[in-house]
């Protein structure tokens, strides 16, 4: 007797839509989540040839190919939003491309460019943001869904990849001041424990995701942005230096501002006033007690006075059934 093998066929992802009045199912494609996930490879890819860059001393090409990361990163999660191809996959490739690219290529790069010549400092401060990198993300993805989505939880990690290097990309081209020389190094090992520290704190930095939509923005955005690409293009890595390092002080002016006109931080969840002056929380206090009502002590210890009272209560109920007009 032959037996018949049945093939099972994975389920093709479909998806209803309405058109007009009607309903229509609109089969997606499988290769369509290659998409997405394209830009986080050549996300780790150019991370990748930052770090063989840096071992070969190109320190102005690994720290432009950090900046190309950068864009790649920003890119694969509209891409997936944008097609509707979100998945569990493309969520743990991008936290382990983010942490190859933002994490241990810059730390890699500021370490060979300068910060092995203070010997264990150099090592340990690039091992600092390296661990910092890592908390960041890891808190990232317990967090989604909970921290305010106008804000992140301390610097992102591709802002602080971005300032160390345009640090590396300016020191490169000869745009610091000259008496900075001899203390490059410690400059250096100072910018990047601040980037580390600063991104596992708990300070709200802008994340863009809700603001001025592109689709009815005013002029003066167009203007802004126009002076941004001639000032970006006039000097690119003393600009890209500047605006990182804006962005990574804004934070904390910001976390000042709130402190001072006293005002909750926006990316801690679990921030809430209590007023000391009352025994008990506001709203338990209105809402009162969740049980009944004890009976009378009378009632509670005394049966003949139960039995009484349910005797009562039986004869009223006879009474008005017997003298009920439906009788």
């Amino acid at each position: 007797m032959a037996v018949e093998r049945i093939r099972r066929r994975r389920p093709v992802r479909q998806r209803i839509i309405e058109v007009g009045r009607k309903k229509v199912v609109k089969v997606r494609s499988r290769g369509l989540f290659v998409l997405p996930n394209l830009f986080t490879t050549a996300s780790l890819f150019c991370a990748f040839i930052s770090i063989v860059q840096a071992m070969e001393q190109n320190f102005g090409l690994a720290a432009l190919m950090i900046m190309l990361s950068m864009l790649f990163d920003g890119m694969d999660g509209r891409v997936a939003r944008l097609t509707h191809t979100q998945s569990e996959f493309g969520v743990q490739f991008d936290s382990i491309a983010d942490m190859t690219a933002f994490g241990v290529a810059p730390a890699l790069v500021m370490y060979k460019f300068c910060l092995y010549t203070l010997g264990g400092l150099g090592w340990a401060a690039a091992f600092v943001y390296c661990l910092c990198a890592g908390v960041r993300l890891a808190r990232f993805n317990c967090n989604v869904g909970v921290v305010d989505k106008r804000f992140f939880q301390g610097l992102p990690s591709p802002a602080a990849a971005a300032l160390l290097a345009g640090f590396v990309w300016l020191a490169v081209e000869n745009k610091m001041p000259t008496f900075l020389g001899e203390s490059l190094p410690w400059l250096a090992f100072v910018l990047t424990i601040y980037a580390g520290l600063t991104m596992v704190c708990n300070a709200p930095f802008y994340s863009g995701k809700s603001g001025v939509s592109l689709k009815n923005a005013p002029f003066i955005v167009m203007v802004a942005g126009a002076l941004a690409f001639i000032l970006i293009s006039s000097n690119p890595p003393l600009a890209i230096f500047t605006i990182f390092c804006v962005y990574a002080l804004s934070g904390y002016a910001y976390q000042l501002w709130l402190f001072i006109s006293d005002k909750p931080n926006p990316v801690l969840p679990g921030e809430y006033t209590v007023d000391f002056g009352s025994s008990e929380p506001e709203s338990v206090a209105e809402a009162g007690p969740d049980f009944p009502e004890e009976e009378p002590a009378e009632t509670k210890t005394d049966p003949s006075a139960r039995q009484s009272r349910s005797e009562e209560r039986r004869v009223g109920k006879e009474c008005r059934s017997r003298w009920s007009p439906y009788h």
